[in-house]
């Protein structure tokens, strides 16, 4: 089955591909390495456009610290969550490594904590 197509001019509709804050670090790293734009839509599977846009935002993309998984920087979420996301990503490593087990009320529980001794 392939693409879906638009119903108003058969055109296959793009899937949207959402790239996570890290992955669009590596590029920019690799482009700064020497390596070719087209290169790197191939290699990751993107547009060059896409490439190219995520090049032209470069200078914000290296500044910003967040989270693993992140896939947008936005203005309107404070640093307050990043930092907690980071705590809680730690922790859960922690306890996966130590062979415990992790429920959801386990890390709300943990979110709380560290919510309320910032």
């Amino acid at each position: 089955m392939g693409p879906k197509k638009d119903s108003d001019n058969g055109k296959a509709k793009r899937k949207t591909v959402r790239t996570t804050i890290e992955l669009k670090k590596e590029i920019i790293t690799k482009y700064e390495n020497g390596v070719r734009v087209s290169d790197l839509a191939s290699q990751y599977e993107l547009a060059k456009s896409t490439i190219s846009t995520i090049l032209k935002h470069k200078e914000v993309l290296k500044k910003a610290d967040v989270a693993i998984g992140v896939t947008a920087i936005s203005k309107q979420r404070p640093q307050i969550m990043e930092e907690m996301e980071k705590l809680l990503l730690i922790f859960t490593k922690e306890k996966m490594l130590a062979g415990d087990s992790i429920s959801e009320a386990l890390i709300c529980e943990k979110a709380l904590i560290v919510n309320y001794t910032k």
